[in-house]
């Protein structure tokens, strides 16, 4: 992944940019990342007051070491280009990305792109600094995931929008986030899931789950996170300060997991790069290129997320 797609967003705060206290509440909290929204938080009426909110409130700094994102309208709007136009030339210099929602064609990611480069050298801004997420919410986003993925080097996630893919097929449920009834084998989600998960690995992003609505039900949010997180994703929306703790720990390696997984590449290491050998034994376990490799993707998530090294002793076998 590039330096962008690897900033950690295990919980993404969703604020609604026309609602002062709550981003001011928003900085005390202990998100991975923070978007202020133009989109459905918002009333037509405010639309315009929300594009100033929330340049002003990324501009004015104060958001620590979390991503700083405004998710801007949908393409099938009329406030898009204005809301671009002025979040950009408002807060551009403190500005991480930008979330366009109803992501249906790689044309809409790369109107996007452009629209930033021009906005980008009016301003003297640095050129491509400016990441792109891209939100798929319907059948037709999820089709063509793959096209999505690759539309543009700014794109450092694809996130999953779940009540309006479920709209988009007529699922038959008002329960966003959970199994509709009568579907009582298996995941109905599993199918979207991991057809934006693989897009997003097929080209070097971050696969980040939506919300769950059901804002004072932690357990129900912790069993929905889970089940992404053991897929592969790398975080969950969140919209209440309830969920932010329950996302950072769900999509956070366990100590045991991310210690065994360190130890793996340094024994890996150490039999390639000294003893010249391709394979190694770690307590009873073999291990090769391959096992490397999910070592590397375990470890990295624990490196995102803080995690250091215990001091308990390990070696080789």
């Amino acid at each position: 992944m590039s330096a962008g797609a690897s900033r950690s967003r295990r919980s993404v705060l969703a604020v609604p940019a026309s609602n002062s206290r709550f981003i001011e509440k928003a900085r005390g909290l202990d998100s991975d990342a923070v978007f202020l929204d133009l989109e459905d938080a918002v009333a037509p009426a405010e639309k315009a007051a929300a594009r100033t909110n929330a340049a002003a409130a990324i501009d004015a700094g104060g958001w620590g070491r979390r991503v700083r994102t405004v998710r801007v309208n949908a393409l099938d709007t009329p406030w898009t280009y204005r809301d671009v136009i002025a979040v950009v030339e408002g807060a551009g210099a403190e500005l991480d990305c930008l979330v366009l929602p109803k992501v249906t064609t790689p044309d809409h990611v790369r109107w996007l792109d452009t629209l930033l480069t021009q906005i980008e050298a009016a301003n003297g801004l640095q050129p491509g600094r400016i990441g792109i997420e891209a939100q798929i919410e319907d059948a037709r986003g999820a089709l063509r995931a793959d096209e999505i993925g690759a539309s543009s080097p700014r794109l450092e996630s694809l996130v999953y929008g779940p009540a309006d893919f479920m709209a988009s097929v007529n699922m038959r449920t008002l329960v966003v986030g959970e199994q509709p009834p009568g579907y009582d084998t298996g995941d109905a989600y599993h199918y979207v899931l991991m057809r934006i998960l693989l897009a997003a690995r097929a080209n070097g992003l971050q696969a980040i789950d939506g919300p769950y609505l059901q804002i004072r039900d932690v357990e129900a949010f912790r069993r929905s996170a889970g089940r992404t997180a053991a897929l592969g994703f790398d975080g969950k929306w969140v919209l209440h300060p309830l969920q932010v703790e329950a996302a950072n720990e769900v999509y956070t390696p366990s100590r045991s997991d991310y210690d065994h997984a360190e130890r793996i590449l340094e024994a890996y290491e150490h039999a390639t790069d000294v003893q010249r050998r391709g394979a190694v034994m770690l307590d009873g376990e073999m291990l090769d290129e391959a096992s490397r490799k999910m070592a590397l993707v375990v470890a990295g998530k624990g490196r995102a997320a803080g995690l250091g090294r215990s001091a308990e002793p390990g070696g080789e076998g």
